[in-house]
């Protein structure tokens, strides 16, 4: 069973990064649900991950931008 949850968790990663997703932290929790009649255990998993998007208007090479109408920029 604990194999089990493991690959699906690592299925799980396989397939947020196939999508371009930086997986930064990952929490597999297996229990017995008290709310189920059932005796079968069942898992949660909570994944982090990061993904770095390229702004539209680029400058320099570096990715910044000279942009100052950005409605996110306080100041």
């Amino acid at each position: 069973m604990e194999d089990e949850m493991l690959t699906d968790g690592r299925t799980l990663v396989e397939l947020i990064e196939s999508e371009g997703w930086e997986v930064t932290d990952l929490e597999l929790t297996a229990y017995e649900s008290p709310w189920a009649d059932e005796d079968d255990p069942e898992a949660s998993v909570t994944i982090s991950a990061r993904k770095p998007y390229a702004e539209e208007n680029v400058d320099g090479e570096d990715g910044t931008s000279s942009d100052d109408d950005s409605p996110f920029k306080i100041g």
